[in-house]
């Protein structure tokens, strides 16, 4: 399609983020309680806007301890930047060195080493490969052998993420074509079905090659690193995608502190919602036992429902008009239409039983009128009962909505379902499971 003449040019999508997350991020209220409590993750935030602005763009090393990892790096940025030792295990914290390689698009590509995955338990190992994945932008996963359990089981929280991964089989100088054939045959054969569509890519970042001595003795002699196919990919990848990887990164950590925002506040606000819900089901249930009218009490039950809800939503901060209110009720029916429908015949049973018990009280010397107090308190107790149900199920759904992200969240979901690269990237990205009963009312 050409340009229209004069019109205004659509900013590209990488840029359409940008200028969203801004926008979101300038409109981000914060009280002074919140931002102590999500420092962290405010500042993890920010950074990463920052490296958006800047269009600074960051790739993690991943792997088993001796994989050669600061070896690859080292290839890469053609200088011994990153220690590296025979007796292995020599990084111990994260390090992070600029690579002086054009890319187009990009002011700044930064290589960082991570420690061995295998030196740490399990549960460390996971937490590790959740901030490498947080704080990158591309992970390099480096084999230097078949797929082991360690490596399976690392890959489950990096594909999680989101994370685009490259998948890299060093030492390839160690085997013959048909015995590099075979093996990365059988890694892929091992891989967890959501990497499957990736490709390994050889290298040989320290290769080595015996040398017979005058002597007769064998020394091992270093060759130049054959990192060639990685380089060209890493940089063909960048040049087409690295800024939109920035952006997706950025809109991921917008999007999870969106989430931790409003779990921060759906927590805060649970003593208040349960005196809130106390409030409208002593209301209720004193209206229902009130009014004699069947018709009345499920009226003015649905509208004292649909006002708690609406102050539910202030309450926590999630704002939400009539019609969103509406909607909202009708989806806690269909969650609980059987027990919905249960409770609306016992209100009905009952609310007949006592107007029968009152139009025959001139004809029974106003003795039929005895049953009609327990019948009264037992509509107040259903009353109660079904707003408690009412106020716990909305906490609980606007727990969930919280969860599924908001503006971020939103822009990411129509990112992967109009992009077949992004949707490949993204996965599934389940959310954490939500602790939904500390937080309900």
């Amino acid at each position: 399609m050409r340009p229209i003449p004069g019109a205004t040019p659509v900013p590209a999508t990488p840029e359409r983020c940008r200028l969203l997350l801004e926008q979101w991020r300038s409109q981000l209220q914060l009280s002074g309680r919140e931002q102590s409590q999500l420092a962290g993750q405010h500042q993890a935030l920010d950074r990463q806007l920052e490296r958006l602005r800047q269009r600074c763009l960051r790739v993690a090393v991943f792997g088993r301890v001796g994989v050669g990892k600061s070896s690859l790096l080292n290839a890469l940025l053609g200088e011994e930047a990153f220690a590296t030792d025979v007796a292995h295990g020599c990084t111990r914290h994260q390090e992070a060195r600029t690579w002086h390689q054009p890319i187009e698009g990009l002011q700044r590509v930064e290589l960082v080493d991570t420690p061995g995955i295998d030196e740490i338990a399990a549960a460390a190992r996971a937490r590790l490969a959740a901030r490498v994945a947080l704080g990158s932008d591309l992970v390099l996963l480096v084999l230097d052998g078949d797929l082991t359990s360690v490596e399976h089981d690392a890959l489950a929280p990096l594909l999680a993420s989101g994370k685009p991964l490259l998948l890299v089989l060093n030492r390839c100088d160690c085997w013959s074509e048909a015995e590099q054939a075979a093996l990365v045959a059988s890694i892929q054969r091992r891989l967890p079905a959501a990497a499957r569509h990736l490709e390994l890519i050889p290298v040989a970042a320290a290769p080595r090659q015996p040398e017979l001595l005058a002597d007769g003795r064998v020394r091992s002699v270093v060759q130049a690193p054959r990192v060639a196919p990685l380089q060209r990919a890493l940089v063909s990848l960048l040049e087409q995608h690295g800024e939109l990887l920035l952006a997706l990164n950025a809109l991921g950590a917008a999007d999870r502190f969106h989430q931790a925002l409003q779990r921060w506040r759906l927590g805060v606000s649970r003593r208040a919602a349960q005196s809130l819900i106390g409030r409208f089901a002593a209301l209720k249930a004193t209206g229902v036992a009130a009014n004699p009218l069947v018709l009345l009490d499920l009226a003015g039950g649905l509208a004292c429902d649909t006002a708690l809800v609406l102050q539910l939503c202030q309450l926590y901060g999630l704002p939400m008009h009539g019609a969103g209110a509406r909607q909202l009720l009708r989806r806690l029916s269909g969650h609980n239409a059987l027990l919905g429908g249960a409770q609306l015949g016992i209100q009905l049973g009952l609310g007949a039983l006592r107007q029968l018990l009152m139009v025959a009280a001139p004809f029974t010397g106003g003795l039929s009128l005895a049953p009609a107090a327990p019948v009264a308190l037992a509509q107040a107790a259903l009353a109660v009962h079904t707003t408690r149900l009412t106020g716990r199920l909305a906490a609980a759904e606007l727990l969930r909505g919280a969860q599924s992200g908001g503006r971020p969240g939103a822009l990411l979901r129509r990112l992967a379902h109009s992009d077949p690269q992004v949707r490949l990237w993204l996965g599934e990205r389940p959310h954490p499971p939500a602790n939904l009963q500390a937080l309900l009312p």
